[in-house]
């Protein structure tokens, strides 16, 4: 294998081992390969399986339907109450709904599409401090990641969030460079303004890579002095603010009883929302019991938790990354990240403050490392997929130590250290792969195998020119690669069947006692929330008014507004806990003739995020008690109906 690293201009000459320059005439085919090769697997069977979680598929909905709920991320198209989250992702899921009309396909198109732009933005990045080489196995590295390949075919918020991660990352690479200081500060504000869209799609998430990013630029940042650099940096903050802030001032200005319900906040706020329930909540499980301590999603009484439970991230520690739930999403060349970064921070122990390869390794190693130890240690809630934010660090800091390390593999050192790292790789590619032993179950031997051998004559024969060097490495890219792809590959081609929590890779136990797969569970378990009666679909869609009905929680108002195209009102947002609407409220939108029937989720069994039954609270419950006392049921297959126009005689 040929590999070359650029030298970014202005940064300090590489170490007189650098080899002679060679033809770069692949350089630029093999780009685009890879583009093309990334765009097959994330657009491949798209949108055939389903709505994916239909949570934020209706929101997407809405959206088409209504440009206020576009603007405010509404679950429904009357505007009573967001989803729980910024709508940035939204935003595009209906655009795209609304320029090509809006089915499966299009929803998911945005995601597929920022999938290929982060692996492009990963390439251009590392390019620029580490050459092609380091940039290309980075971006193979990034598509060939289960958690990637599952995130960006799905419509959670966190494709557009690694989107923009990645973006500012390449607007602070372009800031160490060979420019001047003002224009150093200008790239700045751009990575200001991506981390700002990025909190407005997942809030405070998106400022875990501020360290690193920060980190960089102070040291390798133009020759200026330290407070102007400084000054530089608080340039980047004050974009950051106001690329949010612009829309926090909008929703705090806007008259509360003219917009939707901002859904998880106490208080009708999405500041509160950012530093309550999606941020320091989350950090200090102070929201309800954490994954390590019994239910999920939500607060009590919302599902299993715990250790092994895959849809949430096991106990908090320093080896959740590495465990039964997060390990095959995201870990696979983890190891390898881990001392690739090692190494390659020795290597440049003697370089200039600027270099720019150096850089690269304490930004990437910033927003790994921090990322890592957050997720690590939260006691909130936290998902497998989560760890899809650590994966362009992981992929960019393989490329980078693996490139760096093969360009001086006249040491036997750096040889010694790549075989470590692929053999590492194929010993934790082997525990991985053991966890779904009926799943291809040669592979896991094949694998760990190969990359001990591979790494062993690595050592012996890579310093040597000859086309046997050349095969030796593509063996280690092969098996180094081999069982981070084929998981990856499964994903793709086993799809989704739905729900609110995607995980990646063959079929398992879901955490719910049952199987679960690709996107989450394999059906809906009891309780689930799902529409499926044709009985219950054709009433809603025959109803008028603002409200075709409402019900208590997200799961039953998601599916029915997805199959009957109407707005259904989720009383108390996706748990059914939100204080909105309240009951005086809700007797008024009836009163006005808004809302046609109330669905009984306790009732009927259905309804709520996954679990166990659980009793109503707050506005909920007293506008369960008030649809009771006042209204007469209706049995719509299993489903408890009440006809908001016809009280009791």
């Amino acid at each position: 294998m040929t590999t070359i690293v650029e030298t970014a201009p202005g940064a300090a000459a590489e170490p007189a081992e650098s080899p002679k320059p060679v033809s770069t005439r692949w350089v630029r085919p093999s780009y685009w390969v890879l583009l093309a090769g990334t765009a097959v697997l994330y657009l491949w069977g798209l949108g055939s399986s389903g709505w994916a979680n239909s949570y934020y598929a209706a929101a997407a909905q809405a959206g088409t339907q209504s440009w206020k709920a576009w603007l405010f991320g509404s679950l429904d198209a009357g505007n009573a109450i967001t989803v729980d989250k910024p709508p940035a992702a939204m935003w595009a899921m209906g655009l795209s709904g609304r320029l090509f009309g809006f089915n499966e396909f299009t929803m998911l198109l945005p995601q597929a599409l920022m999938g290929v732009g982060a692996v492009a933005l990963l390439y251009a990045t590392v390019r620029r401090t580490s050459g092609p080489a380091a940039a290309l196995i980075a971006g193979v590295a990034l598509a060939l990641t289960p958690v990637a390949a599952s995130m960006f075919r799905y419509n959670n918020p966190d494709a557009l969030l690694v989107l923009l991660l990645v973006l500012a990352a390449y607007f602070m690479v372009r800031a160490v460079g060979p420019v001047s200081a003002r224009a150093s500060a200008g790239w700045v504000a751009l990575a200001g303004c991506a981390l700002g869209f990025a909190f407005l799609t997942k809030m405070l998430q998106a400022f875990l890579i501020v360290p690193g990013l920060a980190l960089m630029f102070l040291v390798a940042a133009p020759a200026v002095s330290v407070w102007k650099r400084l000054g530089t940096l608080l340039i980047g903050a004050a974009t950051m603010i106001a690329s949010s802030g612009w829309y926090i001032a909008l929703v705090a200005l806007w008259p509360a009883d003219s917009r939707p319900y901002i859904a998880g906040s106490t208080d009708n706020s999405l500041l509160q929302l950012a530093f309550g329930y999606n941020g320091l909540q989350r950090i200090l499980g102070q929201e309800g019991p954490g994954p390590g301590h019994g239910p999920g999603p939500g607060g009590p009484g919302h599902g299993p938790g715990g250790g092994a439970n895959l849809m949430f991230g096991g106990d908090p520690g320093i080896g959740r990354m590495f465990g039964l739930s997060m390990g095959t999403e995201a870990s696979w060349l983890l190891p390898a990240a881990l001392i690739g970064l090692l190494a390659a921070l020795w290597l440049t122990r003697r370089t200039a403050r600027t270099a720019g390869l150096r850089a690269g390794l304490l930004m990437w190693g910033g927003w790994m490392l921090v990322t890592a130890v957050v997720f690590s240690f939260m006691d909130g809630i936290i998902h497998p997929y989560y760890t899809v934010a650590l994966a362009p660090a992981v992929a960019a800091l393989v490329g980078i130590s693996v490139a760096e390390l093969w360009r001086v593999r006249e040491r036997l050192a750096s040889r010694l250290v790549l075989a470590v790292m692929l053999a590492g790789t194929g010993v934790w590619a082997f525990v991985l792969l053991n966890r779904t032993p009926d799943w291809l179950p040669a592979l896991r031997w094949i694998v760990l195998i190969g990359s001990v051998l591979t790494a062993v004559v690595l050592v012996m024969v890579a310093h040597r020119p000859g086309k046997l060097t050349a095969v030796v490495a593509l063996a280690a890219m092969v098996f180094g690669l081999g069982a981070t792809a084929a998981y990856t590959v499964e994903t793709v081609v086993a799809g989704h069947s739905g729900g609110p929590i995607a995980t990646s890779g063959p079929k398992r136990d879901n955490g719910f006692g049952g199987p679960g797969g690709p996107g989450g569970p394999d059906g809906p378990p009891p309780g689930f929330g799902r529409a499926d009666d044709p009985a219950l679909a054709e009433l809603i869609a025959g109803a008028d008014g603002r409200w075709a009905a409402a019900s208590v929680g997200s799961m039953m108002v998601s599916d029915l507004e997805l199959k009957t195209g109407e707005s259904l009102m989720a009383i108390g947002g996706f748990t059914g806990s939100d204080n909105s609407p309240t009951l005086a409220q809700f007797q008024q939108y009836v009163a006005d003739g808004q809302v046609r029937y109330f669905l009984d989720r306790q009732e009927g069994g259905r309804g709520g995020p996954p679990g166990p039954p659980r009793e109503e609270h707050g506005s909920a419950a007293q506008i369960t008690d008030w649809v009771k006392a006042t209204f007469t049921k209706t049995m719509v297959g299993d489903v408890p109906v009440y006809n908001l126009s016809a009280p009791h005689n």
